[in-house]
Parts: structure tokens; C-alpha cells; sequence
């Protein structure tokens, strides 16, 4: 069974979206942080929206 997406428990700032997307793919959880701020600036606030959306759908 492959690995699934989840809310990080060990790694997290708020609700641990950003951890669980790095652990999913396999990345450095501050590199998924930082495009997520970048993508926050040059975007129209759908990162933040995305964000939120994630932490109410994604199980723990």
C-alpha cells in the first residue's frame, strides 16, 4: 500500500499541512513552507484559502 496524505504529527507549525505535503512527496518540510509563503505573495490569497481547506479535510 502506498503512503498516504496526512497532517504531519512530528512536524508542524500550525496545523502540520506543510509537514505531511514534504512527508508525502518526500521533500524538506521548510522548502514546502517557503514556496508556500512565495506562492502567498505572487498569488491572490488561494495558498491561504488552499491552507485552510487542507487542514479541515486532511485526516491527522
Amino acid at each position: 500500500m502506498g503512503a498516504r496524505l496526512r497532517k504531519s504529527r512530528t512536524d508542524r507549525m500550525i496545523t502540520g499541512v506543510c509537514g505531511g505535503i514534504a512527508e508525502y512527496l518526500g521533500w524538506d518540510p521548510t522548502l514546502i513552507r517557503i514556496i508556500f509563503v512565495v506562492l502567498t505573495f505572487l498569488g491572490s490569497g488561494t495558498p491561504i484559502l488552499l491552507y485552510f481547506i487542507l487542514a479541515l479535510v486532511m485526516p491527522d
